[in-house]
């Protein structure tokens, strides 16, 4: 994807000026083209899993995450599995995580029922609605910040290496490896990953590998099975660094879907 994270001048990305409170149902692999509001934006799937992509990089939330998009963000929207899409579109001038960037937010049991609640009557203004979004905001302002996150990446030599382990997660080459078929070197690749992406490679490794391992979970693919396609020797450390990760085994993700 390559859009901007700005309100763009281009015809071709649409502008839709309010973010709509609202339930949407999207099927599997279906999803919403690159637009842009001018309202912030709360993106929530309490079934499936939701990803977000701007030009800066891929934002993805299985049920117990948010991903919140600020206004002016060029983003698209992409169902894995049944997807109940629920969205909160709130002023610019309101922004009660203070965040200019997209961002994936923990969203516990409170949180669920609320979003569902206020989500559940859009045309509803009567004061009961209108507690129930105080409290929701209230809750968002201390949830805290989860870094499921991929940023893209700029420098072509670090880009072939990323698109090489998004084609196979489970390729194990070492960065020297990798950085051999690119031509490059093994500390300027390392470099590139900090200064460009603000992680190491093995960091960028395992958030890949996550992605692709929710992905998967959400399309009905059996835990020992994901474990492998993602790169993990046993199901066991897969779900150990699923559950350290997203607070929650693999197994659990799968009985909700």
């Amino acid at each position: 994807m390559s859009i901007s994270r700005q309100a763009p001048v281009a015809d071709s990305v649409e502008h839709k000026p309010v973010a709509r409170t609202a339930l949407q149902r999207l099927g599997a692999g279906s999803g919403i083209d690159a637009h842009w509001h001018d309202q912030n934006q709360i993106v929530y799937a309490a079934r499936g899993v939701l990803s977000v992509a701007t030009d800066g990089g891929h934002w993805i939330a299985p049920a117990t995450r948010a991903i919140w998009v600020p206004a002016g963000t060029v983003h698209e929207h992409r169902a894995y599995g049944e997807t109940d899409l629920h969205t909160i579109g709130l002023p610019a001038t309101e922004n009660p995580l203070r965040l200019d960037a997209p961002a994936v937010l923990a969203v516990g049991p409170l949180l669920r029922e609320l979003i569902i609640g206020y989500t559940r009557d859009p045309e509803d203004d009567g004061p009961e609605r209108r507690r129930l979004r105080a409290v929701l905001l209230d809750q968002l302002r201390h949830s805290p910040r989860q870094q499921i996150r991929l940023p893209t990446p700029r420098d072509p030599r670090l880009a072939s290496v990323c698109a090489l382990l998004a084609a196979d997660p489970a390729d194990g080459r070492s960065l020297a490896a990798l950085g051999a078929e690119v031509g490059a070197s093994e500390r300027t690749l390392s470099r590139l990953f900090g200064t460009e992406l603000g992680m190491t490679f093995p960091r960028w490794r395992t958030q890949l590998r996550l992605h692709r391992a929710l992905i998967l979970l959400a399309e009905g693919t059996p835990v020992t099975t994901v474990a492998h396609r993602c790169g993990w020797a046993t199901a066991s450390a897969f779900i150990d660094v699923y559950r350290r990760t997203l607070g929650h085994t693999p197994g659990q993700a799968l009985r909700a879907s």
